[in-house]
């Protein structure tokens, strides 16, 4: 960008014209470069406010993300003003406040496409841990129970959209069989599980592990 005029009016607008451009063009360029790495068919979801420069940085760089390529914010109020779709996961917060099976209140799940009859959601994930948990060579007792009520509970009420964090506990030895029992249980009620979240330890590698099992799981 190039701006030509007198001196002194051009040296008045400089500190304005940078504040206004270099933070908006930091934020939208690395979204952009986030977008050309996964390509146009993946869906990027902006997740920063918790670590954004302040609240009013935090509301810029949603509404920059959305602009360099993102398809989405957590923050509602970036949806409220800009109408940016706002989307969200499940918290380890949320995770770590159940602490067993007896937690999950509402156990039944009708089947896709129906509002009537209700199977037993709970007992149906169970089965599948058990099942999961052989195939893995994972001793059940590995798993948590309250990671299990927790999902249980997540996908009751959004069976559509169910996506965790899975390393609140142990990733393999007990966020992934959780998940892949809850995910099979779904689909045993025509439901498709989203995905899961890694938020620590060495991500590329988990992820990679991740897939190999979710491959085992399905060719079972």
């Amino acid at each position: 960008m190039k701006v030509r005029g007198p001196l002194l009016v051009v040296q008045l607008l400089e500190t304005t014209l940078l504040c206004l451009v270099n933070y908006a063009s930091l934020v939208a360029t690395n979204a952009a470069r986030f977008r050309l790495v996964v390509g146009a068919d993946k869906k990027l979801v902006e997740m920063g406010l918790r670590r954004a420069q302040g609240p009013d940085g935090g509301l810029s760089a949603s509404k920059y993300s959305y602009i360099g390529g993102f398809d989405c914010t957590s923050n509602v109020l970036a949806g409220q003003r800009f109408g940016i779709p706002v989307a969200g996961t499940v918290a380890h917060s949320y995770v770590a406040s159940f602490s067993s099976l007896d937690e999950v209140r509402h156990q039944a799940l009708h089947p896709a496409g129906s509002q009537e009859g209700g199977a037993d959601f709970l007992a149906l994930a169970q089965s599948w841990l058990q099942r999961v948990c052989d195939l893995l060579q994972i001793p059940p007792q590995s798993t948590n129970p309250g990671e299990l009520a927790a999902f249980v509970s997540y996908a009751i009420a959004f069976p559509r959209n169910f996506l965790v964090v899975v390393d609140t506990y142990s990733v393999m030895m007990s966020g992934i069989p959780n998940f892949c029992a809850v995910a099979l249980a779904l689909q045993d009620l025509g439901y498709t599980a989203v995905g899961v979240r890694l938020d620590s330890g060495d991500l590329a590698r988990q992820s990679v592990e991740i897939r190999k099992i979710f491959l085992q799981c399905a060719e079972r």
